[in-house]
């Protein structure tokens, strides 16, 4: 070639550069919904803000998932109610409770919950993966994350996740992005059909199911595509100028009062108090 030009990307213009992929989990996305400001101060800001301390709602659930991650990794004949209980006493922990007595209280709870759970919706279990990292790429983003449990049943994956605050509601399997976006992912990362999503309600054994179909997928994919294209414009904009405060606003909301940075948002500060870290747990 004349000169020693070489024909690279270097040399192209940069408007027809590929654009790297945007990788996103349900979380993030549900964070950019929920509050942008939030995002910005969870995601962005480096380094980050100092946050709220521990809430027990969210220890509460951390333990319950992680007692049901070891019971599922164990062989089914030695999966008891009393090896499930004792798991949760290995792992418990009583960050954000009121006091020794409240803690003390809900330890029982729990043990109780994923006893029963075993006895109950998940009694006939055939977990394929636990806590595993799924992910699915599309032309504009990698969405990816990890699903709480994937289970076979015949030839299908399902996607299987567990919840430990209010019971969901009838609709709500087939609404969360998450759950949609962990089955995308599930089919991708392990080759097998993955259509059914469900949400597992440990208190009450409540089990909230659906069976998607490929349209259903691919609008929430489709949706994942539009909302991370909006958090990297918003990050882009921000890194070049722009005011956070206009492009990352917050979303005043009675959740405000639990937010774990809300002591750098005056918006959500004007909402009402903050709320004690015990005040989630049921009665």
């Amino acid at each position: 070639m004349d000169g020693g030009t070489q024909l690279g990307l270097d040399a192209l213009d940069p408007a027809f550069a590929p654009r790297p992929l945007l990788r996103v989990t349900p979380a993030r996305l549900a964070t950019w919904h929920d509050c942008p400001r939030r995002y910005r101060l969870t995601y962005v800001v480096r380094p980050a803000p100092p946050r709220s301390g521990a809430r027990a709602g969210s220890t509460l659930g951390a333990v319950v998932h992680l007692a049901l991650r070891a019971l599922y990794d164990l062989p089914r004949a030695r999966r008891t109610p009393d090896v499930a209980a004792a798991l949760v006493d290995r792992r418990w922990s009583s960050e954000g409770f009121r006091d020794a007595g409240q803690a003390a209280e809900y330890r029982l709870r729990a043990r109780e919950w994923v006893a029963d759970y075993l006895a109950g919706p998940g009694a006939d279990a055939t977990p394929v993966a636990l806590e595993r990292w799924v992910s699915v790429p599309t032309a504009r983003i990698v969405a990816e994350g990890r699903a709480d449990r994937i289970d076979e049943r015949g030839r299908e994956l399902v996607v299987v996740d567990y919840k430990t605050g209010r019971p969901p509601g009838p609709d709500d399997a087939r609404r969360s992005p998450a759950l949609a976006l962990y089955a995308l992912g599930a089919r991708h990362t392990l080759r097998r059909p993955c259509t059914r999503v469900e949400l597992h309600h440990v208190p009450t054994g409540e089990v909230v199911a659906a069976d998607h179909d490929e349209p259903s997928l691919q609008a929430h994919l489709a949706r994942a595509e539009d909302t991370a294209q909006d958090v990297a414009d918003a990050v882009a904009a921000a890194g070049t100028g722009g005011d956070p405060d206009a492009l990352f606003p917050p979303r005043p909301a009675p959740r405000c009062g639990s937010c774990d940075v809300r002591r750098h948002c005056p918006e959500g500060r004007a909402t009402g108090p903050e709320r004690e870290p015990w005040a989630s747990l049921g009665p």
